[in-house]
């Protein structure tokens, strides 16, 4: 599996409770943080969830 870097780039203040929770899981707690996870469905479906909220890079 290929790997995709995450970064968020919007703030999770006037979020809902399942986006703020979804960032929280893909271990993003700050502003322009970033974390590198395998693209597999489930992380997928996670980052499709709070799309506005972050960037994706292969």
């Amino acid at each position: 599996m290929a790997k995709i870097k995450i970064t968020q780039v919007r703030s999770k203040i006037r979020c809902n409770k399942t986006q703020k929770r979804t960032l929280e899981a893909l271990g993003l707690r700050k502003m322009n943080a970033t974390v590198e996870h395998e693209d597999t469905p489930s992380i997928l479906g996670m980052v499709e969830t709070v799309r506005h909220l972050v960037k994706v890079e292969k």
